[in-house]
C-alpha cells in the first residue's frame, strides 16, 4: 500500500460498497489504515479485515437501504460512501447483447450507484457534510467495444454524479466520480484475452492500473481536502484520456 495520511479519517464512518475484492476492497483497506471505520456492502458478505462485513444486492434498493441502516445503527451516521459494485458483463457485439444481459449490467453498475446514493444522501445533508465516490470508467468517457451495456452503465454513472453533485452543492456534500482505464482486479476475469489487451493498448503508459494507485484517488476525494470540486470527473487511465 502506499504511503498513507495518519488519521485524515478519524472519526469518520464510511460504506464501500464491492468492498470484498479489488478497488472496493483496497480503498476500505485504505481508509481503515487512515482511521475511518468502515462497513463493506458486497453480494458475497465479504469484507476486509477489521471492516464490518454487510451482505446484499446493490441492484435492489430494499437491499441498499437495509445496509445503509445497520452501517448506522453499528458504526454511526455515515460520512462517506464509496460506490465500487460494479460488473463488466460479457465481451459481445452490441447485436449479441441480450435483453437479460443489457438488464443485468445495467442493474448492478447504474441502478446500484443510483440506490446508494439516494440511500446516504438525507442523512448527510441533514447533518452537513458528506463525500460520495462513484466509480464510473474511462468506457463510460469514451465507450468500448464488446462493452456497450457496460460503457452505456459507466456513462449513466458520470451525468448521475455530475446532476447529484449540482442538487447538494450547498449542503455540504460533495459528489464526484472517478473515471479509471484498465486496472488489474478480479473484474477482468470476465473479460476475452482480445479484450483487455485491447485496453492495454490504448493506455500510453503502456500497463495496467493497480487497486491501491485507485484507492488512493478515491480517498483524497473522500476527505476533507476535496472542498472545491463537486459534480466532477477525475481521471486514473495512464493517459489514455486527458480531460
Amino acid at each position: 500500500m502506499a504511503r498513507t495520511n495518519d488519521d485524515r479519517f478519524a472519526g469518520r464512518v464510511a460504506l464501500v460498497t464491492g468492498g470484498s475484492s479489488g478497488i472496493g476492497a483496497a480503498t476500505a483497506r485504505r481508509l481503515m489504515a487512515e482511521g475511518a471505520t468502515v462497513a463493506s456492502l458486497d453480494v458475497d458478505g465479504g469484507a476486509p479485515e477489521g471492516a464490518l462485513a454487510l451482505a446484499g444486492d446493490v441492484s435492489l434498493s430494499a437491499d441498499v437501504d437495509a445496509a445503509v441502516a445497520r452501517a448506522a445503527a453499528e458504526l454511526g451516521p455515515i460520512d462517506i460512501l464509496v460506490c465500487s459494485a460494479g460488473i463488466t458483463g460479457a465481451s459481445l457485439s452490441t447485436v449479441d447483447v441480450t435483453d437479460e444481459e443489457w438488464k443485468r449490467v445495467m442493474a448492478i453498475d447504474a441502478d446500484g450507484v443510483f440506490f446508494c446514493n439516494r440511500a446516504v444522501l438525507p442523512g448527510m445533508t441533514e447533518r452537513g457534510y458528506g463525500r460520495i465516490v462513484n466509480v464510473a470508467s474511462i468506457a463510460g468517457k469514451e465507450g468500448n467495444p464488446m462493452a456497450a451495456a457496460y460503457s452505456a452503465a459507466k456513462a449513466a454513472v458520470i451525468a448521475l454524479t455530475k446532476s447529484i453533485g449540482k442538487d447538494v452543492a450547498r449542503t455540504g456534500v460533495i459528489v464526484n466520480c472517478i473515471a479509471p482505464a484498465v486496472i488489474e482486479t478480479p473484474i477482468l476475469a470476465g473479460l476475452s484475452e482480445e479484450h483487455v489487451d485491447w485496453m492495454i493498448e490504448r493506455v500510453p503508459m503502456g500497463r495496467m492500473g493497480t487497486a491501491d494507485e485507485v484507492a488512493s484517488l478515491a480517498c483524497w476525494l473522500a476527505s476533507e481536502e476535496c472542498s472545491f470540486s463537486t459534480g466532477a470527473t477525475y481521471d486514473i487511465s495512464g493517459g489514455r484520456a486527458v480531460y
